[in-house]
């Protein structure tokens, strides 16, 4: 019976540090929203996002990338919402194809807010974000059991500061595979 817990705590650690190592270049995984220099003034402001950031030619597959695993791998959203923004759809269809061309495939959507609000509110908003992101993939065809959820809240930023561009860049579900 000692050997479940174990294993999980194996399994987190090792998580932990594929996701130090994807994240050694600096910026956020993807590269995009780095350096944005977008207005803040507005809530629905895409900060500094656009479609040629996105790799809308490739819908997001990074040329001879090993496995085919689309390269962006993060979505973000408006503040204080679950609803994932229309420059993020042709991502979430990459996702989609990848994952259904690759039944033993599975992913991680772990969801993650910026720093404002309850710690409470924050954990449950991460997760909604996740849920909208596995409900459009199960939609486009892929199976559920191949989808994991899992809310980080303002727990694990992206990056630390107290402007709109460090919290626009922490309001997102990123896709561990």
């Amino acid at each position: 019976m000692h050997v479940t817990p174990y294993a999980k705590h194996i399994a987190a650690a090792l998580s932990l540090v594929v996701m130090a190592g994807c994240s050694s270049t600096g910026g956020t995984q993807d590269g995009s929203m780095a350096g944005g220099d977008a207005a803040t003034g507005g809530g629905s402001s895409t900060q500094g996002m656009n479609s040629g950031q996105i790799g809308s030619g490739s819908m997001g597959m990074r040329d001879g990338e090993q496995s085919g695993i689309p390269q962006v791998r993060t979505i973000y959203f408006d503040y204080d919402r679950d609803t994932i923004r229309n420059e993020f759809e042709p991502v979430m269809t990459a996702h989609a194809q990848y994952l259904r061309a690759n039944p033993n495939a599975s992913v991680v959507l772990q969801g993650h807010t910026d720093e404002r609000g309850t710690r409470e509110y924050n954990l449950a908003l991460g997760e909604r974000r996740a849920n909208s992101v596995e409900r459009f993939l199960t939609v486009q065809g892929v199976s559920p059991s191949q989808l994991e959820v899992v809310s980080y809240g303002e727990e694990r930023p992206a990056v630390r500061g107290a402007s709109e561009d460090s919290y626009a860049q922490n309001r997102r579900v990123v896709f561990d595979y």
